[in-house]
This record gives structure tokens, sequence and C-alpha cells, in this order.
């Protein structure tokens, strides 16, 4: 009996504390979001954080895009030469890319670079008590440093995105016409048929999301960094971990939203 008051008491306390964690993250957004609408801004800031979050995530998004288009035609034709079905290669590639692959993987790519980036930057601030000086000297940390990182994140992932669609694509066109054997004129003229604009537009909403995700966890995990190089490493790991999967979560979401 025992063991079992003791096992409820256990699993009623990781809730409770699973509750408390959404209820602290939604407060924080709360207040992030509630900051951008209100001045003064920090413009400098908020441009360095385009370069940081977009311009020096480009080579790893768009290697990741390249060769997953590569692969995905490869394995798109192996399994459809099963079926004497090839000419669905380009269709899949066009919308696996467009839809999905390129949201999530640069989403996941941008997750484990600038998530963990914008953690360790703000926790080491919270360690060496930067952000209190801030607030001593009547700069608020939330417009200084929370702002420009989610405007940025939601802005210029989809700018990500739609190169990694290109890239993708053209990654996909590569394999199909130069190993494939594909012809060029019916390759590109069944992607253009397949394409509509509802599959680039679900892939930039779900790219602004996962923007907005990335930089809230990596802000809110260092913002509430523990002391010492553990805490900051902690922080870290838990941005990454909880930014890749709500990316996954809320995958699903949109999909559902879109395509149900």
């Amino acid at each position: 009996m025992t063991l079992l008051l003791n096992s409820c008491q256990n699993i009623g306390a990781t809730l409770l504390g699973f509750l408390a964690s959404i209820g602290r993250v939604a407060f924080f957004a709360g207040q992030s979001v509630g900051h951008i609408f209100k001045g003064p801004f920090f413009v400098r800031n908020l441009l360095r954080q385009f370069m940081d979050i977009g311009y020096y995530s480009l080579p790893v998004v768009g290697l990741t895009a390249l060769f997953t288009g590569m692969v995905l035609a490869l394995q798109s034709y192996t399994g459809f030469s099963r079926f004497n079905a090839e000419g669905a290669v380009a269709a899949v590639v066009i919308l696996s890319i467009t839809r999905e692959l390129a949201p999530v993987l640069a989403g996941l790519m941008v997750a484990g670079r600038v998530g963990a980036s914008i953690a360790a930057e703000i926790g080491t601030m919270r360690v060496t008590e930067q952000i209190d000086a801030l607030s001593t000297l009547s700069v608020n940390p939330y417009k200084y440093l929370i702002v420009p990182r989610i405007l940025a994140g939601t802005l210029m992932l989809p700018i990500l995105v739609l190169i990694g669609d290109l890239i993708g694509v053209f990654g996909g066109y590569l394999v199909s016409i130069h190993v494939l054997d594909f012809g060029v004129g019916s390759y590109l003229s069944q992607s253009w048929d397949t394409l509509e604009t509802i599959d680039v537009v679900s892939g930039l909403t779900k790219a602004a999301v996962f923007g907005f995700l990335v930089s809230l966890m990596g802000c809110y995990h260092g913002f509430n960094s523990g002391r010492g190089a553990q805490g900051v490493g902690a922080a870290t790991t838990n941005a990454v971990v909880s930014s890749s999967i709500l990316i996954l979560v809320f995958n699903y979401v949109i999909t559902q939203v879109f395509f149900s």
C-alpha cells in the first residue's frame, strides 16, 4: 500500500512539475511577445541577430537541403521502380521538400546551432550578473536580449526554408537527370504541375512557428539558467532538446490544420 501511495505521489509531483514548467514558459512567451509592440527598439541588436540566425545558418541549412533532396530522389526511385511508377519521383521530391523536410530539418539544424548559442550566451550573462546590470541601468532585459532574438528567429527561418526549398529541389533534379536518366523537360513539367501554393505556404508557416519556438526556448532556458558552468551547460542542453521536441509536435499540429 505504501509503495502504491509513493508511486502515485511521484507521478503527481512529476505531472504538477510539468504543468508548472508549461505555465512558466507560457508566461515568459507572453511577456516577450508583449514587449515586441512597445518601444524602445534596439535596431542594432536586431540586425546582429538577423546575421547570426539567418546568414550564418545558411551553409548548414543549404547543405542539409541539398543532400536531403538527392537522397530523397534516389530512395523514391528505388521504391517506385518496384511498381513501375518511376515517373512520380519528381512529385514526391518537390512535395516532400516544400511541405515537410525543408522546414523540419532547417528547424532542427537551427535549433542545434542557434538555440544552443542563444541559451549559452544569455545563460552566461545571467551567471555573470550582466542581466542584473542591465536592470540596474534601467534597460529592460526583455527588450534588449529577448525581443531581437525572437523577432530574428521568426522572420529569418522562413527565408532559410525558402532557400532550402530551392536547393533541395535542385538536389533532387541533379540526381534525377544525371544519375537516374530522367528527361529534363518531363521532370521540370511534372514538378511544376504538381506544386501548389499551399505546399509552399504551409512550409513557410511551419518555418515561422519553428523559428519562434527555437528562439523562445533558447532565450527561456538561458534567462533562467542555473549558477555556474553546470547551469549554463544544462540550459544549453534543455534548449536544444525542448526546441527539437516542440518542432516535431507543432509540425504535426500545423500539418493537421493545413491538410486535414
